[in-house]
């Protein structure tokens, strides 16, 4: 892995493909990290330049200064990229919350992004898990997300998988390790706090957000694990009524990580996607 200095943090990320392939650009979820798309990196850099990073403040990279919001990790992913001296559009992938800073970036540049794959996306519904929720009652969030030992993080892993063959020793160890980082439950409360509460999922935001992406169509599809018990899959059908010119799959028996689940059948369905360019350069913008 490597880090690269973006507006005075760490950023971590891994790169591989050719240097001056189409740029395939991986978002992880809360309290997540770049591991969690480690399988496509073997299975779709033949042709492209895949990029995977930790969000400012997740995984192992640092924080930014201000507090972690949607736009500002969406900026933060932003301007890795433009340390990183990727100038062409981006195909973005977005697991969880990164397919929420993913659908932001879009709105944010429009001209910058190709193709929008979503995973299992936060944005489509106000469900969401009853351990995110409790993080929003006050004094208790902070304490819970202190004590990310090995029989948590187990826990946490397990809830993410159907095939419980995935909660290995290694991603186990990982989760530990990323719930030590200093910033770990400053930053995760800062981002859950500002995207929902005890209730759920807040409705402003996700409606403000799914509106501009509709007006700033580009090809879509739109993903989910039949047996996510972080977003439900009933979410599928609120991102389809949302998104009517995206394209959208179900993977049966599938958890929360369908490009970790079930990776040869997550490359297959995308490869198309990402096969297509750039739209020409607009004269005007949409918004």
């Amino acid at each position: 892995m490597n880090y690269v200095e973006v507006n005075g943090a760490r950023i971590r990320y891994h790169a591989s493909g050719p240097v001056d392939g189409p740029p395939v650009v991986l978002l992880h979820g809360i309290g997540r990290s770049l591991e969690d798309w480690e399988p496509q990196h073997g299975r779709l850099d033949g042709e492209h330049r895949l990029i995977s990073l930790d969000m400012p403040g997740f995984g192992l990279s640092q924080r930014m200064p201000a507090p972690t919001t949607l736009a500002g990790l969406a900026d933060g992913v932003w301007a890795t990229l433009d340390a990183l001296g990727v100038a062409q559009p981006v195909h973005l992938m977005g697991n969880s919350l990164g397919g929420a800073v993913a659908m932001q970036m879009l709105v944010d540049d429009p001209a910058r992004v190709t193709t929008l794959t979503l995973v299992n996306s936060a944005g489509f519904g106000k469900e969401v898990t009853f351990a995110l929720r409790m993080l929003a009652i006050p004094f208790l969030g902070r304490p819970l997300l202190g004590r990310i030992d090995p029989r948590v993080a187990r826990r946490v892993e397990r809830s993410l998988f159907a095939d419980r063959a995935l909660v290995t020793p290694e991603r186990v160890a990982m989760a530990v390790k990323i719930g030590k980082q200093p910033d770990f439950a400053a930053v995760y409360l800062e981002i859950a706090r500002a995207l929902g509460g005890f209730r759920g999922i807040a409705p402003r935001w996700r409606a403000e957000l799914l509106n501009r992406v509709a007006r700033n169509p580009k090809p879509t599809l739109i993903v989910w694990g039949e047996r996510d018990l972080i977003l439900p899959a009933v979410h599928l059908t609120a991102a389809r009524s949302a998104l009517p010119h995206a394209q959208s799959h179900l993977f049966a028996d599938t958890g929360h990580m369908p490009q970790l689940e079930r990776p040869d059948d997550f490359a297959r369905l995308v490869r198309p996607l990402l096969a297509l360019t750039a739209d020409p350069p607009r004269t005007h913008s949409s918004l």
